[in-house]
């Protein structure tokens, strides 16, 4: 796209003050413009052949057609990059995880009409998530593996990733991630046996969505995944996800990991942020973690990833050709904070096999 060429937006959404809010936020960016509105999906369809928009903003529940509906054919016969916008209930959040396992690149919530304060982060974030949209790699939805699927293809009789419960709990896994990353998180934690060790992300995701997410992740992985709760101590076995209002951190009691968070201002935008996230590991798990720093607009992440490729940890980005968004791993290659680029559907056993690398005993912080 040149430099004067602007990002070509169709809005579908059944409220005409919805419709007519976002395209005051779009038109007020200076590199985006809305090229028509549409109150369904059936409008659309014609709007999408007239216009030839470069991102769709769509509406997850509307009449005549939902937008799950619209959205898995669309990907079928025309696959284009996808915002999903989305209200804050618990359908809305089941509804918006489906939409971007079929292919939606991101999603936001829907602005509040008549509420002025707050209006300006929420304008920033639809920008930026359009932008980050409309340099998106769009793919079909890939199949959604269980995990009694991956279980069984497992040899029979394998072994055990370690041979020791009680010392594999001190190994952790620490993930980052932002646009593209749910799905991207599901295709490393699906793989992961049982005992496999703890795993901490955090993921750029609002308030309630993020346990929704986790509950959703739980249904398709071996390892239990929960949203992180403050103080619990982190076991083996299990993922934490940040919560979509605070920072993640790891922490230490004694001879246990501990979740900690924090509702410190954002860092880098972001709370949850990679970067707090990372660094805590960085400075409590050391050598005994690997890092990884999945797709992602931005930077957020990098810098926390280099402090923890210091502190000893292996830490893997993922690579360009499998990245929804080539951000966040970008920038930790540029600083020297990957020992590994690996792609997405090897991310799960490059990291499983540096596990086992470093053996039972636990290296001392």
């Amino acid at each position: 796209m040149s430099a004067v060429q602007k990002i070509k937006v169709l809005c579908v959404d059944d409220s005409a003050l919805i419709r007519s809010l976002m395209t005051e936020i779009i038109n007020g960016q200076p590199d985006m413009t809305v090229v028509a509105t549409a109150p369904d999906p059936l409008v659309a369809r014609e709007l999408i052949k007239q216009h030839n928009p470069d991102v769709l903003t769509l509406d997850v529940e509307m009449p005549r057609m939902d937008g799950l509906d619209f959205l898995e054919k669309l990907m079928r016969l025309r696959p284009m990059p996808v915002v999903m916008v989305s209200s804050l209930t618990e359908r809305g959040n089941e509804i918006t995880l489906r939409a971007l396992e079929l292919g939606a690149v991101d999603f936001v919530t829907k602005p509040k009409v008549g509420i002025r304060d707050g209006m300006l982060d929420y304008s920033e974030k639809l920008a930026d998530k359009i932008r980050a949209a409309a340099r998106a790699r769009v793919r079909q939805a890939a199949p959604v593996q269980h995990a009694a699927a991956h279980a069984a293809h497992a040899p029979v009789g394998a072994a055990p990733l370690f041979n020791n419960p009680l010392l594999s709990t001190e190994k952790l896994i620490i993930v980052g991630a932002s646009t593209g990353g749910t799905e991207a998180i599901r295709e490393v934690l699906v793989p992961l046996p049982p005992d496999a060790p703890a795993v901490l992300i955090a993921q750029h995701m609002p308030p309630g969505f993020t346990k929704s997410f986790a509950q959703r992740l739980n249904g398709l992985c071996r390892i239990t995944v929960k949203e992180a709760e403050h103080g619990e101590r982190v076991l083996p076995g299990h993922a934490y996800i940040a919560p979509g209002h605070a920072h993640l951190l790891l922490a230490r009691s004694g001879a246990n990991y501990i979740a900690h968070l924090s509702d410190d201002p954002p860092v880098n935008r972001h709370r949850p942020s990679v970067d707090v996230l990372f660094r805590s590991a960085a400075q409590h798990a050391g050598k005994n973690a690997v890092g990884v720093i999945l797709t992602g607009m931005g930077r957020d992440g990098a810098a926390g990833l280099l402090d923890m490729k210091k502190a000893g940890a292996y830490t893997l980005a993922q690579d360009e050709a499998s990245c929804i968004v080539f951000g966040m791993p970008r920038e930790a290659i540029a600083l020297g904070a990957a020992d590994e680029i690996a792609s997405l559907p090897e991310m799960s056993r490059r990291v499983m096999a540096r596990l086992s690398s470093m053996g039972d005993r636990v290296q001392r912080v």
